[in-house]
């Protein structure tokens, strides 16, 4: 498969080890199979950049598709509130936090490669209100496809490092796509502000329904 990477520099070689564990999904190299999207990554500070593109040879890899019928949001969840912040302290989404992470982490230290979904900007906002109970598991579910964001493809192996070889690169303007970028987070939180307010149906299921046992995990498996 060709995947792509977004950065203020060339990467020929990525690094395994290297990075920050501050990410969704902790410590890995984050790519994407949409290069015009890779090159919105690479604009983030609004400076110019590269979209890398490389060869992935998946064969013989485990790879963990968060999106796919194995797994649900929940487990997307977890993963989040184990690597990023910030969360609220001191309200139901200390609880919620702990909560996901004793019941749907995963444990990702098995495979090479995990794919999902990217909390970016608003994104991860959204992710914050649905653990605040402020929103339902249903309006997280669509809000996380708003603005078209896309899956990341995240290498956490030294095996899927070894698999990768770098083919080429384009440039990235930031005048162009930093704007898109804005432009992006913008159309996503405009249209969530639309789905938040929206009439709450009585089968909609909140974080506290979750933690007081009332929802199967087969009832969350769609999300």
């Amino acid at each position: 498969m060709l995947i792509y990477h977004g950065s203020e520099n060339i990467i020929y070689t990525p690094i395994y080890g290297h990075g920050t564990s501050a990410n969704d999904y902790g410590k890995g190299f984050y790519c994407t199979e949409d290069s015009e999207l890779s090159k919105e990554w690479a604009c983030k500070r609004n400076k110019n950049g590269f979209s890398n593109c490389y060869e992935l040879d998946t064969k013989g890899l485990k790879i963990c598709d968060l999106c796919s019928g194995d797994y649900n949001i929940l487990n997307w969840m977890a993963l989040l509130t184990k690597y990023r912040g910030y969360w609220q302290r001191k309200s139901i989404a200390e609880d919620a936090k702990d909560f996901l992470q004793d019941r749907y982490l995963i444990d990702v230290s098995e495979f090479d490669i995990i794919k999902g979904y990217r909390a970016d900007d608003s994104y991860f906002s959204f992710a914050q209100d649905f653990i605040t109970g402020t929103i339902s598991v249903q309006k997280l579910s669509e809000a996380m496809r708003l603005g078209g964001l896309s899956e990341q493809i995240v290498l956490k192996s030294k095996r899927a490092f070894d698999q990768l070889t770098f083919r080429s690169y384009e440039e990235a303007e930031a005048a162009l796509y930093f704007n898109k970028k804005e432009a992006r987070d913008i159309k996503a939180r405009r249209e969530y502000q639309e789905l938040r307010p929206s009439v709450n149906r009585l089968d909609e299921i909140y974080i506290l329904d979750i933690m007081r046992g009332n929802v199967s995990d087969e009832e969350l498996r769609v999300f």
